[in-house]
C-alpha cells in the first residue's frame, strides 16, 4: 500500500469511471490515481440478517463493505450513517466492493449528509477536477 496516495473523497457513482491501471496497484478517476477511497453513506443491509453482507448506499449507488475480523466483530445496524475508508475492487457483474481499512459511526452528527456532499464537491473542485480535464 502506498501511503502517499490519498484517500480520495468521492461519491460511489464516480467509482464507475474508475479504471485500473496496469502499472500500479491503483486505480485511476481521469489522472487520479488512488487505492483507497473515502465514502460515506447510510448501511442499507443488516449483516446479521445478510450472513455478514453489508452493502452501503450513498444515494448516488451502492458498494458492498468487506470487513476485517475487527470491524465484523462490532455491531453494525442498518440505517447507521458510516464514514468508510477503503481499497477499491473494480467487479464485473456485481456492485463495486470496498476492502475497508476505517469505519466510523457518524450518525450522531448533524448534518452529516449535507456537509459530506460539500466536502467532495470542494476536493472535486479544488483537486481532482483539473487533473481529471487534463487526461479526459
Amino acid at each position: 500500500m502506498d501511503y502517499s496516495l490519498a484517500a480520495v473523497k468521492m461519491l460511489i457513482s464516480q467509482l464507475r469511471d474508475a479504471k485500473p491501471t496496469p502499472s500500479q496497484n491503483a486505480t485511476a478517476l481521469g489522472g487520479v490515481l488512488f487505492q483507497r477511497a473515502w465514502l460515506q453513506g447510510v448501511l442499507v443491509s443488516d449483516p446479521s440478517i445478510t450472513g455478514g453482507r453489508m452493502v452501503l448506499d450513498d444515494g448516488t449507488g451502492l458498494v458492498e463493505l468487506g470487513l476485517s475480523n475487527d470491524f465484523a466483530l462490532r455491531q453494525w445496524k442498518s440505517g447507521m450513517y458510516l464514514m468508510v475508508v477503503g481499497v477499491y475492487h473494480i467487479r464485473t457483474g456485481d456492485i463495486p466492493l470496498l476492502k475497508v481499512h476505517k469505519m466510523v459511526d457518524l450518525s450522531g452528527s448533524p448534518d452529516r449528509e449535507a456537509m459530506w456532499y460539500l466536502e467532495v464537491m470542494d476536493a472535486y473542485r479544488l483537486f481532482y477536477e483539473p487533473l481529471i480535464q487534463e487526461f479526459s
